[in-house]
Formats: C-alpha cells, sequence, structure tokens
C-alpha cells in the first residue's frame, strides 16, 4: 500500500524534495519537514546525535550518554525518544538495554534538502 503526500513522515518528505535552491518548498512540505528540524534545533538533541554517531560503532546507549550531559537519564531517554521519532535514529533493544544509531542516509537527505552534498 503506498502512501499518499500527505500521509509522508517529516524523513520521507525530506528525502522526496528538491533542495532549497531549485524550486520554492511548498506551504505542505514545510509544515512536515519542520518537525525534523524543530529536534535537530534543540542543543541536547543536536550533541546528542554527534555523540551517537561518533560513538564506538556508531552506536550508544543511555548509559554511554549520561555523563555528557548534566541531565537526569529521563531527560536523555526523552531527547534520544523525539530524535528517533523524527526518523533521525534508529534504535534496538538488546536485554535491558535500547541501543541508538544514527540513520545517515536521513542526515544525506537534509543535507541535499539544504543544498549540501549527501554522502
Amino acid at each position: 500500500m503506498s502512501k499518499s503526500l500527505l500521509e509522508l513522515t517529516p524523513v520521507e518528505t525530506v528525502a522526496c524534495c528538491a533542495p532549497l535552491t531549485t524550486e520554492p518548498l511548498s506551504a505542505e512540505a514545510a509544515d512536515r519537514i519542520a518537525p525534523l528540524l524543530k529536534a535537530l534545533a534543540d542543543p541536547v538533541r543536536l550533541r546528542l546525535l554527534s555523540l551517537v554517531a561518533s560513538h564506538e560503532d556508531g552506536e550508544a546507549c543511555v548509559c554511554d550518554l549520561n555523563d555528557a550531559f548534566d541531565l537526569s537519564q529521563p531527560t536523555i531517554s526523552h531527547h534520544l525518544k523525539v530524535l528517533h521519532d523524527v526518523g533521525l535514529l534508529g534504535r534496538s533493544k538488546r536485554g535491558t538495554w535500547v541501543y541508538y544509531r544514527i540513520r545517515a542516509e536521513v542526515l544525506g537527505d537534509v543535507a541535499a534538502l539544504l543544498g549540501g552534498v549527501a554522502g
């Protein structure tokens, strides 16, 4: 079953949009992409994304990230959930721990949308 344009997630919308420098973004696409960019605009979430991406093997659990912040574990978990919910992080559960990893293709799509070079 294919999704209609109105059912696309922020990540799917970014992936199908032309770069902002090529043509104007529609109001509908901007409404769908804004949650992704809003998630990236928070300094804690931006740092978490960077920490996960640069962590050994490209993945980390909350236990690996707690010491980098003066925040409680539930607060860090909330920020990780936001990044996961918009599609920037993937996650897998191993025992009692949840491990997060960057979805590199999504970051490439965001870079392409902003006129950068996707890697």
